[in-house]
């Protein structure tokens, strides 16, 4: 029977995983009551929902040419596009050179003329790096005279897209930061992060001799990196604001844009690609998605950093859990409190919130790794359910048999450890099982502090392909997997550490 409830659990996975990546691979255009528009013409716009890209000034650029009209806010613009495309929003603020790079991958899409007006774009310095953003812009200077400028906008936005060879520095170090997901300025191909934005950071750290560390993160990280001094300095094509200077140091302008209003009709895009059948559709989805320039390789790497976050992270809270545990039944009103507040705090904040202060805060000047920082807020957050969850399971324990215990001549900590112990650690079990599951999913928000984990693989991956859907469900399915693996793993260490759970298998 057993084996019999296993082989109808694997084959409902299947059925599952077959039926969403179908649904995936279609896609949904959201074709009903879309709004397009052949010209702009500012008065269309108002009450319609503008996709603009958090940390940039997309939303500035709305409200002055566009009143009335409501931004919906993005982390970059390839997930501005997706959500455009699926219907969600009537247009995306872009810039023509972005729009060039999209249009291919994207038929549809189109721009509406006439064009706002353009936008200087810097590079961000930390405050604390004067000497830096000298060096910069002496650089920019130069690469502008000399054609090497020209050459590097026509490479990467217009051209091949192969990285020159660049020596690397043996200098100093200089810690430079990117969002790796747009295209022509930084972005990833056949498993390489390369683009504009890196081309320049590189040649700029061969001719200062500098040692170069590059840091993917999305926009909203490399603003706040760049104020904490994570990193030196940042390029993702930032807009120059009075406003950001308060907080960091521009570069001269290193690029102008002309921004406009991007545009998706479904009905362009079905005559681009032509009829398609189900399997078609498929087959092409996992070509783009996965097999070319190799990206499935990203999303094993990402599975491994996942895991390896929660193995750590677990292993951590264990330890800290026991400790948490014991001051929260301390006798000691102050050690109780301690814990009492340490459980509160943990369990009332939101994850993705303690990992951004463990990181911008908290670790800020230490100079330590995003991925050790995420082993430590994973760790201290589980600890809390962890410590709660043994302090239940120990109340739930007769104090008769501590008595009996202590009658045979156990000492107390003796009693604990041979009676009360081995007792809640079984109770304890299906729940410490659980929140180890549960650390597992947790993980997918690292990707805000410049891990590329396997939701932030699927993201890169997304930024290239563009694909609504099939990233996301692969993601999914893969998370989903790999949580049926580690339940079965558990059940099976439950039947064998529990006795009366062997003979019902019998």
């Amino acid at each position: 029977m057993r084996q019999l409830r296993k082989k109808k659990h694997l084959i409902t996975l299947m059925v599952l995983a077959f039926c969403l990546l179908g649904v995936a691979a279609c896609g949904a255009n959201g074709q009903q009551d879309r709004f397009l528009p052949e010209t702009f013409e500012p008065e269309e716009w108002v009450g319609r929902e503008i996709g603009a890209v958090t940390g940039t000034i997309h939303d500035q650029v709305i409200a002055e040419f566009i009143p009335g009209s409501v931004p919906a806010y993005f982390n970059d613009v390839p997930d501005a596009i997706v959500a455009m495309k699926n219907g969600q929003t009537d247009g995306v603020l872009m810039d023509e050179n972005t729009y060039i790079k999209m249009a291919p991958s994207n038929p549809g899409l189109y721009i509406l003329e006439p064009y706002f007006d353009p936008g200087d774009a810097g590079i961000l310095v930390s405050k604390d790096e004067p000497e830096l953003l000298e060096k910069l812009n002496q650089y920019i200077a130069l690469i502008k005279a000399d054609g090497t400028y020209d050459a590097m906008i026509e490479r990467w936005l217009r051209g091949d897209e192969i990285m020159p060879e660049i020596p690397e520095g043996t200098g100093e170090l200089a810690r430079f930061g990117t969002a790796g997901v747009v295209d022509g300025f930084s972005f990833y191909k056949d498993g390489e992060l390369v683009g504009f934005d890196v081309e320049f950071a590189r040649r700029f750290a061969a001719y200062e001799n500098l040692r170069l560390e590059i840091t993917v993160m999305d926009i909203g990280g490399l603003i706040a990196s760049i104020q904490t001094d994570r990193i030196d300095f940042a390029a993702n094509c930032f807009a120059i604001t009075e406003e950001r200077k308060q907080s960091a140091n521009y570069t001269d302008p290193y690029f102008t844009a002309d921004r406009a209003l991007g545009v998706y009709d479904p009905a362009l895009a079905a005559a681009a690609v032509g009829p398609t059948s189900f399997w078609q559709e498929i087959k092409s989805a996992i070509e783009r998605n996965l097999i070319q320039e190799d990206r499935w390789k990203m999303l094993v790497d990402g599975l491994k950093v996942s895991v390896s976050i929660t193995l750590l992270s677990f292993m951590l809270a264990t330890v800290l859990g026991f400790g948490v545990c014991g001051l929260r039944m301390n006798k000691n009103r102050i050690l109780s409190a301690i814990g009492s507040v340490y459980v509160t705090v943990l369990r009332g904040t939101p994850i993705v919130v303690l990992l951004m202060i463990s990181f911008y805060v908290i670790f800020a000047q230490s100079g330590v790794s995003g991925l050790i920082v995420a082993v430590f807020a994973f760790g201290v957050n589980s600890a809390a359910f962890i410590g709660e969850t043994l302090r239940g399971a120990i109340n739930t324990i007769d104090k008769g048999q501590i008595e009996a215990a202590r009658s045979m001549g156990f000492s107390k900590a003796g009693a604990f450890i041979n009676v009360t112990l081995p007792q809640a650690i079984r109770v304890a079990l299906p729940v410490y099982f659980s929140e180890f599951v549960s650390l597992f999913k947790m993980t997918a928000v690292v990707g805000y502090i410049a891990i590329i984990d396997l939701t932030k693989a699927g993201d890169i991956i997304r930024s290239r392909t563009y694909d609504a859907f099939f990233p996301l469900i692969v993601v999914a399915l893969i998370y989903l997997l790999t949580a049926a693996i580690i339940v079965y793993i558990f059940n099976w260490i439950s039947r064998v550490t529990d006795k009366r759970l062997r003979r019902e298998s019998k």
